[in-house]
């Protein structure tokens, strides 16, 4: 059964979001030192990020459900193929267009779905074997949480006016239980903008087990 959806996250243009300049330096570090080619960008967006891959000489493909921003995509980079698929959708469609990734990568989408579980067990069924997951999402540990409520930013910080905002909350401990409850063994976690435990987002790197 398909999740709830938001079907429009409002992208305009095909400009990089700012969180584009803390997460994807180290996101084209940790892409080189896999050695990957194949390249699956799961919630591609307005496909900034498949652009940067794309000119690094990466085979590259961009999904997302919002129909505006693949079409910003395909407009504006129209050598990379783009699909408008759901992580709730069956990872048959893609494949049946596609072939199997040696990476998928999901930078800032896991904390904005209803069954954060759908887009782990839809990377792991595109996945050659022993593929690899890419995992960004913003960082919540006691320190950083306890400066939040300090400072009284939660409403802002919750998205909770915004269409299609975060609705979920990982820590490392609950995005590695995830991750490991869904056949993938955690390699890797680094921690981008700001100082350490106060990061913006993390970075959790998986193999298939």
């Amino acid at each position: 059964m398909s999740q709830l959806v938001v079907d429009d996250y409002g992208w305009k243009s095909a400009e990089a979001p700012h969180s584009c300049n803390y997460i994807t330096p180290e996101i084209l570090v940790n892409i080189s030192r896999l050695g990957a080619h194949r390249i699956l960008d799961l919630g591609s967006g307005n496909g900034a990020l498949c652009r940067k891959l794309a000119d690094l000489g990466y085979d590259i493909v961009g999904v997302d459900v919002d129909k505006k921003g693949i079409e910003i995509a395909r407009q504006t980079y129209p050598e990379i193929p783009f699909y408008n698929f759901n992580v709730g959708d069956d990872p048959g469609l893609l494949l049946a267009k596609e072939q199997s990734f040696d990476v998928v990568v999901s930078t800032e989408v896991i904390e904005h779905l209803y069954s954060p579980h759908d887009l782990i067990r839809y990377a792991r069924a595109v996945l050659n074997k022993d593929g690899y997951l890419i995992l960004t999402t913003p960082y919540h540990g006691y320190i950083k949480n306890l400066v939040i409520s300090i400072l009284n930013k939660w409403d802002f910080h919750f998205t909770a006016l915004r269409p299609g905002g975060h609705i979920k909350f990982f820590s490392r401990k609950t995005l590695t239980q995830m991750l490991t409850q869904n056949g993938f063994e955690v390699l890797g976690f680094s921690g981008v903008g700001r100082i350490p435990l106060l990061w913006m987002s993390m970075i959790l790197i998986a193999r298939m087990k």
